[in-house]
């Protein structure tokens, strides 16, 4: 099992910027990818970022936060979303999610084992 812990979520102005944390504890050693999501009532959860566990270098991010959004972990199992020039459309629930070694795409949701509880990000002036 992996527990996984986001903080960070706050109201933030337009063009602001703002970190979400993801604290990973557990068995975080059979972890393959770490990404992060989000989602909207009423609307499907949507993917932002991924990182490969043993490989940070290796990144990927959703076209509409490409450039404006940086996914990093650290040495202490905690990954990071760093989000700069913030927009309205961002507001949403941000979730933390681990991945298991499998065959597919780290972008969509279904290769995601675990699950954080959500951490809400609103943007607005």
């Amino acid at each position: 099992q992996v527990q996984l812990v986001e903080s960070g979520g706050r109201l933030v102005q337009p063009g602001g910027s703002l970190r979400l944390s993801c604290a990973a504890s557990g068995r975080t050693g059979s972890v393959y990818a770490m990404g992060w999501f989000r989602q909207i009532p009423g609307k499907e959860r949507e993917f932002v970022a991924r990182i490969i566990w043993s490989d940070a270098s290796d990144t990927y991010y959703a076209d509409s936060v490409k450039g404006r959004f940086t996914i990093s972990r650290d040495n202490a199992d905690t990954v990071y979303l760093q989000m700069n020039s913030l927009k309205p459309e961002d507001t949403a629930v941000y979730y933390c999610a681990a991945g298991l070694p499998a065959t597919g795409n780290y972008y969509l949701s279904q290769m995601y084992n675990y699950w954080g509880q959500g951490t809400q990000v609103t943007v607005s002036s």
